[in-house]
């Protein structure tokens, strides 16, 4: 409301002085005077139109719309696409615009916060050097860094081989004081929001950050001493926790079988190091699987595989940190995502019989609802 009686008494004061001027030039100069004036009042009308004095320069605080320009549109399609938007109520005047100012040249591709209500002129402007849109992304816990890649892609159109290029580059890795070859396992999965098309140098970083962040405290250290494990190996724990467990509660649990296991020297025979190295999505494993020559098959090879098999989460990070306090040394699933866990081998195997038996019945319930 200030605005508006500011914009007025100006206007006021403007229509005082230019009637004084008129009558005193057309008494003085007469023809000169009058051409002039028509000169002078074309310009203030043009300047009205590019600039009207109702808007304020400062979009921030203006409601917003998200638009995407696609690579290569020409001004015609952009003007289409704000007009479309409900953005543009002056197509041809943002059109002319454009042309004459050199502001077409300059025009941004990308997913944008448009704000509303802009003049043509202010809206050339705006998009020479817009606002990048937020996109909310998930990633999931547990996928590999090519999964990642993968729902990068879908989600922010990013060029998914760089990011695979960049993530399994043993330079890069050791620009975030990582030594290892890739960085399987130090993606972490959260949920973010990032700039549409972002550089995909800077999304690994926000993703390895996360991670590293979790193991900056000195307790983290200090329980890590304790263990006597360091960074890579509780990320290659977790991500074996994390590829077994889907109840949360559990996962301390099956933390604590796995630590058992390696301080008896056992072989840790975990499923999800089997299904890293078969091709293809996870499916039910078979005798030969176990067999596989692989350095990542804990049937075969004592100890933690040699590097993580996913991307862990927080939770599982956690787990592999502070395992629960157990005897167990076995478990085996119930059949509804979670598990029995067993301290002898004859308790496991009653536990894993009754799970085989679930599982028949499971499938002959699937084969006859085909017939």
């Amino acid at each position: 409301m200030r605005q508006i009686q500011l914009v007025a008494a100006r206007i006021l004061f403007a229509i005082f002085l230019v009637s004084r001027l008129v009558r005193y030039g057309i008494k003085k100069f007469k023809y000169v005077f009058s051409g002039l004036l028509v000169l002078a009042i074309a310009l203030a009308v043009l300047y009205f139109v590019l600039f009207p004095p109702y808007q304020s320069d400062k979009v921030s605080g203006q409601k917003e719309k998200t638009v995407f320009i696609p690579k290569g549109a020409s001004l015609r399609e952009i003007a289409d696409l704000m007009e479309e938007n409900e953005l543009l109520h002056h197509k041809t005047l943002f059109v002319f615009l454009g042309k004459i100012s050199g502001y077409q040249q300059k025009l941004q591709a990308g997913l944008f916060e448009v704000p509303e209500d802009l003049h043509p002129w202010q809206l050339l402007n705006y998009l020479s050097q817009p606002k990048l849109a937020n996109v909310k992304v998930t990633i999931p816990e547990g996928l590999e860094t090519i999964e990642i890649a993968g729902l990068l892609m879908k989600e922010l159109a990013i060029d998914s081989s760089r990011f695979l290029i960049l993530a399994n580059d043993s330079m890069e890795c050791r620009k975030f004081g990582i030594d290892a070859p890739n960085l399987e396992g130090y993606l972490l999965p959260e949920t973010y929001f990032f700039n549409y098309q972002m550089d995909e140098k800077e999304i690994i970083s926000i993703l390895v950050q996360g991670t590293l962040a979790i193991f900056e405290p000195d307790s983290v250290h200090n329980q890590m001493n304790k263990l006597r494990m360091d960074r890579r190996k509780i990320l290659t724990m977790a991500s074996i926790i994390e590829g077994e467990v889907a109840v949360d509660s559990e996962r301390v649990l099956v933390s604590s079988v796995y630590y058992n296991r390696l301080k008896r020297g056992w072989l840790l025979g975990a499923d999800p190091t089997i299904q890293y190295i078969i091709p293809g999505p996870p499916r039910r494993l078979l005798n030969k699987d176990l067999e596989i020559d692989s350095p990542y098959n804990t049937y075969k090879h004592r100890g933690l595989p040699p590097g993580p098999i996913n991307n862990p989460g927080k939770k599982s990070i956690l787990a592999a940190l502070y395992p629960a306090n157990t005897q167990y040394m076995y478990f085996v699933a119930t059949g509804d995502g979670g598990h029995h866990f067993s301290r002898t081998a004859g308790e496991h195997a009653r536990w894993k019989e009754n799970f085989d038996r679930v599982r028949r019945e499971v499938r002959r319930r699937e084969r006859s609802s085909y017939q």
